[in-house]
């Protein structure tokens, strides 16, 4: 049997279902259409004309206005099929592996293999995890185009197909699964795909909740015990615990950047539900744990700690002690909402933590020792990962608003005219009023809005950290960082409401609650960054800051916005440089560096495999903790399958360990100065030739906006922020996540390539060139994740229904799309010259397949997409533009589904 055979058995039995449905639901008619355009598509793609084109987009237009709904529905429900059926031939090649002597690429087992055969000792590999980490941050950047109901159906359509796979299924009972997938598309078929309201701020908490609820509270102990036994399997030990490789935090509810809607009461909203579900899910456990715990004290005994703690004497103490454990958690939730209890209560984890670990250290003194690694250890990790915060959250506020705040605070306290000191100036007096403990927020004056907003922002930090712990907000990030005086302004705002301060004056260490996180994000802040982290290490007051925080410091890296004001080699190269850059200033200084990178899904904003994109760091910046944003669909491709979410974080985590022992241990080889000064050279050509194109046409925002669905994707209700930080009509202001989500929907996917055949031109004609950067691809992680992810954008784009969108910009279109087609061409030529491949992706069947077979399923998405967006256009009657509207969400989706990326 071949290999993906399997694949093709899920596609044809979901896509025949799905026909049955159509005409249960619809009629013969609608099936008949989309069988029309379907083959119509087929004949496009296999031979481009203008006699095949002209019959897909005839077919499109027989379509009449009452069944396009469901005709565009149909084409969009079979991608979340053919989605749930790769996701289920994922799952099968794991098991397969798993069946095998040859492990999976990525895992626990061949990393640590590898470092064993390396001469890395286990104590090595211990202390080493003992130093290094992830973190995975899960934000509610718009670019989920499906619903949460319609995820849920996702799940038991995922859940009846794997069922298939079992050989004992008898053909009856493999008939009822087949009904009961059925059943499921029939709900999913009736099921409205776009929201009809804007989700709301604790709407996204809740969806990000559900995650961390139904699939990653078990599953983070259970990949952190695969690594444990992947140590004791190729070190030959017998048990060792190991410290927490892998922890999740998360923006929702407190990324407030450009955000109105996150105010202070929903971030303390935010926190009360992640507390919540900590202690709700720990009662669930403890549920199930006295099932299990049933040892008796006469057959087997107890420790005396163990039997003191308990109210009365008792047989079985365990089940007693989890009573007690059960009735102290409902008094803290209790007392945390405000109801007046005197009962016993948990004041933090560790006290609970404590509870466990006296059961745990019982047991195991008598005889118990497989129960308590069964049982409690599992325990024991959700409470050392989860706390009693379930999740930390971050804050994220633009750095103007701190700016307006700090200096209403000085202008009342009489202090400074703040607004007009040179950065200079504004470091001096923020430094010295750091180093005062005098006060100057005035308790009695009322500020503006604005202000006692932030004010109450940094408020609710600190009551946070009293109710459940510091864990529950950790680190505050500054958005558009330009200077010193931003990370300063945070600084002192933390400082007046008792977040940082001098217990015994300034001679004393003074007590710093939040780590103040700078987001450097255009190319030219990430050029300036080195020099602004320098004169925050020599500056004496945030210096002493520092050291309250072991002398680390978090550095957060903005790719979306780098690469939309560069281009995607500048952006890219630019962040490569300005780790190495960092990490020297840092070095000289004392300081341990902790990068946050903001990747998004799209190739656009740091997308790809996150294992690659891991080990194309500089090797230095994978030594110590790596923090990476997970965003939008993202986050419900890979975490709402508990063996899919089992594969991407055991993935990601080998990646770091595997990066951080090269690190550590030497085990890298350093990029020869000719390949830099290769990539410096083809950056600034990329950027004058990005820039020029971009920035440097009067009309090219026009032309995004007319030969893409932009403006509509501003209606798509996905998210609770506005699409624009501003309402100026700049591509400055325009987020990145929109800026990728219409260029991948035109399939220009223009962020992700546009430049870098510019950049190469030159440099290939070369022989000796050629040779270098074909060195490059084949020794250089960066550079080979760099092209890898070139390819598969520049195997995503099509030209040929790119050309269709263009058409809607006129005039302008043909002369811009003329420049777009052939800087597309030079950058495909350059990469199959540097990879000496014959087609994009030869060395990426599997997804060089995938794209070839959903293209002709995807074009009469788009076909109906350019048809809709010219009568909408066209049309000023409100009820026409109502349905087109309707109807281009629904393409929106289909075409999101279809090429797996929006945003």
């Amino acid at each position: 049997m071949q290999p993906d055979a399997p694949l093709h058995r899920d596609i044809r039995i979901l896509g025949d279902l799905l026909g049955e449905v159509i005409v249960e639901q619809c009629g013969q008619s609608v099936f008949d259409h989309v069988e029309n355009i379907r083959q119509a598509a087929k004949a496009f793609r296999g031979h481009p004309c203008a006699e095949t084109r002209s019959a897909l987009q005839q077919a499109v237009e027989n379509v009449p206005g009452a069944l396009r709904s469901d005709t565009i529905h149909a084409f969009s429900v079979y991608f979340q099929l053919v989605n749930l059926a790769e996701q289920n031939h994922r799952l099968r090649r794991r098991r397969a592996y798993e069946k095998s002597d040859q492990p999976q690429r990525w895992t626990f087992q061949e990393t640590v293999a590898a470092l064993s055969a390396q001469e890395v000792s286990s104590s090595q590999v211990e202390n080493l995890l003992h130093e290094v980490g992830i973190e995975l941050i899960l934000t509610a950047h718009p670019t989920e185009a499906l619903r949460r109901t319609v995820l849920d159906k996702h799940t038991k359509i995922s859940a009846a197909l794997e069922e298939m796979d079992d050989p004992r299924k008898t053909p009856r009972e493999l008939g009822r699964l087949r009904e009961q997938i059925r059943t499921q598309i029939i709900a999913l078929w009736q099921t409205r795909s776009v929201r009809k309201q804007r989700i709301s701020v604790i709407d996204e908490v809740r969806n990000g909740l559900y995650f961390l609820d139904q699939i990653l509270f078990d599953v983070l102990p259970e990949v952190h015990e695969k690594l444990e036994r992947a140590v004791e399997e190729n070190y030959r030990l017998e048990r060792v615990h190991l410290p927490a490789l892998i922890r999740f935090g998360s923006w929702m509810g407190g990324d407030r950047d450009g955000n109105p809607n996150v105010t202070h009461d929903v971030t303390e909203e935010t926190l009360k539900l992640h507390f919540d579900l900590a202690l709700s899910k720990y009662h669930e456990k403890l549920h199930e744990l006295a099932h299990d715990l049933s040892s008796s004290v006469e057959r087997v005994g107890a420790d005396a700690a163990l039997l003191e703690s308990l109210d009365e004497p008792c047989d079985e103490p365990y089940r007693a002690k989890i009573t007690q454990m059960q009735r102290r958690l409902a008094n803290t939730k209790r007392y945390v909402h405000g109801e007046v209890t005197k009962h016993d209560r948990y004041h933090d984890v560790s006290e609970f933590l404590r509870d466990i670990e006296l059961m745990d250290k019982s047991l195991r003194a008598h005889r118990g020792e497989r129960l308590a690694d069964t049982f409690l250890r599992p325990l024991q990790l959700q409470v050392n990962l989860f706390g009693f915060h379930m999740v930390t959250l971050d804050i994220r506020q633009h750095s103007g608003v701190h700016e307006h705040a700090v200096g209403e605070l000085l202008e009342v306290a009489g202090l400074s005219d703040y607004a007009s000191l040179s950065e200079g100036d504004r470091v001096k007096v923020l430094t010295d009023c750091l180093g005062s403990p005098r006060p100057i927020r005035n308790p009695y004056h009322g500020y503006t809005p604005q202000t006692e907003e932030t004010l109450a922002v940094f408020d609710c930090i600190r009551k946070g950290h009293i109710q459940f712990g510091r864990a529950c907000v950790q680190d505050y990030l500054i958005s558009m960082t330009q200077g010193a005086s931003d990370l300063l302004e945070v600084l002192l705002l933390a400082k007046e409401c008792g977040l940082f301060g001098w217990p015994e004056g300034p001679l004393q260490a003074p007590t710093s609650h939040l780590n103040v996180v700078p987001l450097f994000e255009t190319i030219e802040d990430l050029q300036a960054a080195p020099s602004i982290m320098q004169s925050l290490f020599e500056n004496p007051v945030y210096r002493r800051h520092l050291e309250a925080h072991q002398n680390g410091q978090e550095i957060m890296l903005g790719y979306s916005d780098s690469n939309k004001d560069g281009g995607y080699l500048t952006a890219n190269w630019s962040l490569y440089r300005g780790q190495q850059a960092l990490l020297d200033v840092a070095e000289a200084h004392g300081i341990r560096l902790k990068f946050f990178h903001g990747r998004g899904g799209a190739l656009g904003r740091g997308g790809g495999p996150v294992e690659q994109s891991i080990l194309a760091q500089p090797a230095r910046a994978l030594y110590g903790h790596v923090k990476i944003t997970e965003q939008g669909e993202v986050i419900s491709q890979r975490y709402s399958h508990k063996g899919i979410a089992e594969r991407s974080l055991e993935s990601a985590a080998a990646a770091v360990l595997r990066g951080a022992a090269h690190a550590r241990y030497d085990l890298h080889e350093q990029e020869p100065q000719a390949w830099v000064a290769l990539l410096d050279k083809a950056s600034q050509k990329s950027f004058e030739a990005y820039r020029a194109f971009v920035f440097g046409d009067d009309e090219f925002l026009t032309y995004f906006h007319t030969a893409t669905p932009v403006d509509e994707i501003g209606k798509l209700n996905i998210g609770s922020r506005p699409a624009k930080r501003s309402q100026s009509a700049r591509i400055e202001d325009l987020r990145a996540i929109p800026w990728v989500f219409s260029w991948t929907q035109s399939r220009h996917l223009l962020p992700a390539w546009y430049g870098f055949g510019t950049s190469m031109e030159e440099l290939l004609q070369s022989e000796e060139n050629l040779q270098h950067l074909r060195e490059m691809y084949r020794g250089w992680p960066f550079f080979r994740t760099l092209i890898d992810n070139l390819q598969m954008a520049l195997a995503k784009a099509d030209m040929l229904v790119a050309r269709e969108y263009a058409h809607l910009a006129g005039d302008l279109g043909e002369r811009l799309f003329c420049d777009i087609e052939q800087e597309y061409e030079r950058s495909r030529r350059a990469v199959l010259k540097i990879t000496g491949y014959d087609e994009l992706l030869d060395n990426k069947s599997v997804i060089q397949s995938s794209i070839q077979l959903r293209n002709p399923y995807v074009d009469p998405l788009s076909f109906f997409q350019v048809r809709l967006l010219r009568q909408l256009r066209e049309t000023s009657d409100e009820a026409e533009r109502s349905a087109l509207l309707a109807d281009v969400l629904l393409t929106i989706n289909g075409i999101a589904a279809g090429l797996r990326n929006t945003g």
